[in-house]
């Protein structure tokens, strides 16, 4: 994906605070930022786009695309006299770069789990507060009944013992989606051991739109989407519908083979809202 000077100057517009006309500003990237929550689409009719997070912008923008500075990134696209030794120091002389480099991924778990790295065993038990950093993930193992739960959101990965009596059933393992995110060092390592994948995101079209795009794509038949017995009650009682009027879908139905989240879509789209999945933090009452 290329930032273009367009995009580059919408960007720095909403960083400045104005409110952009969704029209002109049509792009895959634009519609990458709202899935990922960093800007929001308001209105019915003329959508306009406004930014959510500058913090989160810059952080994307650097770890997605390697820029580092976003001005210095336009003034150099505008300038025809840019040579290319200017553009590599603009995307990759920073500390956001070269923290982009830096390979693996966060675990969590709620039970010891013996795992192998490095022809080593290891126990993977954080202390509350606490993660473990997966750097040689190459040499990285768990027992095949494990399963792997990709967690969307910081906030739930950060607190999976508050979330246990969802997963019940299964012996699993918590993978962060942040800060590896697209990084494909987690589907390298998914591809390469014999145990299955649950996502666990957000209840509403972008949150299906990033599990589909960014992880079942790749590991087809052995990744399947978190849904919870209660979804459908839950979504009609505290669901949001501005999630659902801000976000628009990235994938086509018609290939999705998933019956569970095929039911999911008609269910949003049924109740016109959407469903944080951090309310399953909150909401342990009803276990």
């Amino acid at each position: 994906m290329k930032l273009t000077l367009k995009i580059a100057k919408v960007l720095v517009q909403l960083i400045n605070g104005e409110s952009i006309p969704n029209h002109s500003a049509k792009s895959r990237l634009i519609d990458d930022l709202v899935s990922e929550n960093i800007i929001t689409r308001k209105g019915k009719h003329k959508k306009s786009l406004e930014l959510l997070d500058k913090t989160d912008l810059h952080t994307y923008l650097a770890n997605q695309l390697q820029v580092n500075d976003l001005n210095k990134y336009t003034l150099a696209l505008e300038n025809e006299n840019s040579t290319r030794a200017e553009f590599v120091k603009i995307t990759t002389d920073s500390k956001k770069s070269k923290e982009r480099a830096f390979k693996g991924f966060l675990v969590n778990s709620y039970n010891s789990i013996k795992a192998e790295l490095n022809n080593e065993t290891i126990i993977i038990n954080p202390d509350k507060g606490s993660f473990v950093f997966i750097y040689d993930y190459e040499s990285f193992k768990v027992p095949k009944e494990i399963t792997i739960i990709g967690v969307e959101n910081a906030k739930n990965f950060s607190q999976i013992q508050e979330q246990k009596y969802l997963f019940e059933n299964i012996n699993p393992l918590f993978v962060s989606r942040y800060p590896q995110n697209r990084n494909k060092d987690f589907i390298k390592w998914m591809n390469s051991i014999p145990n299955n994948y649950l996502h666990f995101g957000d209840f509403d079209i972008a949150g299906i739109g990033i599990y589909l795009n960014e992880y079942k794509k790749h590991l087809s038949g052995k990744s399947t989407f978190f849904i919870p017995e209660n979804i459908k009650s839950v979504l009609r009682k505290n669901g949001n519908r501005e999630r659902f009027d801000n976000q628009k879908i990235n994938f086509k139905i018609d290939n999705i083979q998933e019956s569970k989240i095929l039911e999911l879509i008609d269910i949003i789209q049924l109740e016109k809202k959407g469903l944080d999945q951090e309310y399953y933090i909150e909401n342990d009452s009803q276990r």
